[in-house]
């Protein structure tokens, strides 16, 4: 079986490079692509309590026969949770939905910095990670100016920032930002939900190569040094996204992607959204 490469954290805590998303799967679905993902070699899923598919995720670790030790789980903390106090009960609540003895990552989903102090709310994510419920804590969609603030005012710098990143936004000050805090990238939205796909660019890299332009984006990913989970509920699709590793992207093909860029997000703007 593949193995995916790790990459090492800023405490030492070791993630797979490539993992599984579950955004926008239904409960109903979850258990099942989970397990087809496990089965694959995926050793690392991706979920939130936003989602609402927790219970079903920490169901197909369980079922896999899996060591627990081996595969990598994260989860996000609701946007209705910021605050101090409202982020421990949280957690509580997912730990009880997945039924894990231990989470791998937990991350802040949105600054929202209309809604609540997101700095108290890390101030709890802290406490959590020095009780050793979860191996590392970081956030996502999180701007530099965001991140500055946090840093500023905590003791725990974020493992991990999980943004919206695809060849139509590179994100590469908000990368630049994590590289020099040691906190690495991860990103979600990596096909822009299927937008680049089309992309003549990409499918001319992809028809030289012989790979899918799917397989050619999420490459580009990997040889940038992030972390990457694409989503999907039919096997074949799961199984092709997990075939990254038996090719290379030149230089030149990693150039020509990048230069895709129009800042185009799918998701929403962190400075604007506020749940």
């Amino acid at each position: 079986m593949t193995s995916v490469p790790a990459i090492t954290l800023n405490n030492a805590v070791q993630i797979p490079q490539l993992g599984f998303g579950t955004f926008q799967i239904p409960p109903d679905d979850t258990r099942e692509a989970t397990l087809a993902a496990l089965e694959t070699g995926y050793r690392h899923i991706d979920t939130a309590q936003m989602y609402g598919n927790e219970k079903e995720v920490g169901q197909a670790v369980l079922e896999s026969g899996l060591d627990r030790a081996d595969v990598f789980v994260t989860s996000k903390l609701n946007n209705d949770a910021h605050g101090h106090d409202d982020a421990l009960r949280a957690f509580e609540r997912t730990m009880e939905e997945l039924g894990l003895d231990h989470l791998d990552l937990f991350l802040i989903h949105w600054p929202l910095p209309g809604r609540g102090d997101f700095v108290e709310t890390w101030k709890a994510l802290e406490e959590i990670y020095r009780s050793g419920r979860t191996k590392a804590i970081g956030v996502s969609n999180f701007q530099p100016h965001h991140l500055r603030r946090l840093l500023e005012s905590s003791e725990v710098v974020p493992a991990v920032n999980q943004i919206e990143v695809h060849p139509y936004l590179t994100q590469d000050d908000v990368r630049a930002f994590g590289a020099e805090h040691e906190i690495a990238t991860e990103a979600w939205s990596p096909i822009a939900q299927g937008k680049v796909l089309d992309d003549p660019t990409i499918n001319r890299i992809a028809d030289r190569v012989g790979r899918t332009p799917a397989q050619v984006t999420l490459r580009w990913h990997i040889q940038r040094g992030d972390i990457v989970f694409p989503k999907s509920v039919t096997r074949k699709r799961v199984e092709e996204n997990f075939a990254l590793f038996d090719f290379d992207l030149s230089e030149g093909d990693i150039g020509e992607i990048s230069a895709l860029n129009r800042d185009e997000r799918t998701g929403f703007d962190p400075d604007r959204f506020n749940g």
